[in-house]
């Protein structure tokens, strides 16, 4: 294994624009629900792209992905409907969903960074509504874009999602790690129930994740950024020393991710 040195100092330069993951091939890893969320959605939008080339309705059927990252999820699918729209707030993001996502007729409309306003988007726009671990869910906002009848399929990150990495830096977090839960008077069923989506499906995952190295750790901090906010190489040293010589001693750095799968209808 390459210096601590090295290994930090090529994670705090690296890209961590986007949502893609590739940068920590070989160096970490991560089970993926068994629901296969990218293939779900996929094989939603070719459903829609074929029922819109044989729709009577003038303005055809429209998807809505927000809180799209850089455009990579809704990328892997083959085909897509004509009236395709991607949101998303971080302005690097944004851009790198658009040179990927504008060349195959896909509206990008960058949004508001606190998440606050409402979407930019008139009453019943759209026959499905998706998100990839959207930052936090209005259910209002996702009820009053959809046509009556459409749906919302998203994978959401679900309660204490990542937090032995997160404990392990700022210790224990009994509160946070509460959030999130789909479940529950205040869960997000409940939420979109009260918004008027009739929720039609709840799977849950606990997936095991694993850092090899020390430069892992560091690029997914600097990518979640939510995870640890005041997290910096110089604050966190004797930390990372420490996950460091674990990791050289042949134990990675175990955590484990939480999702779920929601389907909602209106």
């Amino acid at each position: 294994m390459r210096p601590f040195d090295e290994l930090v100092a090529e994670a705090e330069t690296a890209d961590v624009d986007g949502w893609g993951f590739e940068w920590l091939d070989g160096r970490a890893t991560e089970e993926r629900p068994p629901w296969g969320y990218a293939g779900l959605l996929a094989a939603r939008l070719g459903a829609l792209a074929e029922s819109d080339s044989t729709a009577s309705d003038a303005s055809g059927v429209a998807a809505l992905d927000m809180d799209t990252g850089g455009g990579e999820v809704v990328n892997e699918a083959p085909t897509l409907p004509h009236h395709m729209t991607v949101t998303e707030a971080w302005a690097p993001n944004a851009a790198r969903a658009r040179e990927l996502l504008e060349p195959r007729g896909v509206d990008v409309v960058e949004t508001a960074v606190s998440g606050s306003d409402p979407l930019p988007f008139p009453d019943r726009s759209f026959d499905l509504v998706s998100a990839r671990h959207p930052v936090t869910p209005d259910w209002a906002e996702i009820h009053r874009v959809l046509k009556p009848g459409g749906h919302y399929l998203a994978q959401h990150v679900g309660p204490a999602s990542g937090f032995e990495l997160i404990e392990f830096l700022l210790g224990p977090r009994p509160v946070e790690r509460k959030g999130r839960d789909p479940e529950g008077p205040d869960g997000e069923v409940a939420a979109a129930e009260a918004a008027g989506l009739t929720v039609e499906r709840l799977e849950k995952a606990r997936c095991r994740m694993e850092f090899f190295d020390v430069g892992a750790v560091v690029w997914i901090l600097r990518k979640c950024v939510w995870w640890v906010p005041d997290f910096s190489v110089d604050r966190y040293t004797d930390n990372l020393r420490e996950l460091d010589a674990q990791m050289r001693a042949g134990r990675p750095f175990v955590a484990y991710s939480s999702r779920h799968l929601i389907e909602a209808r209106r």
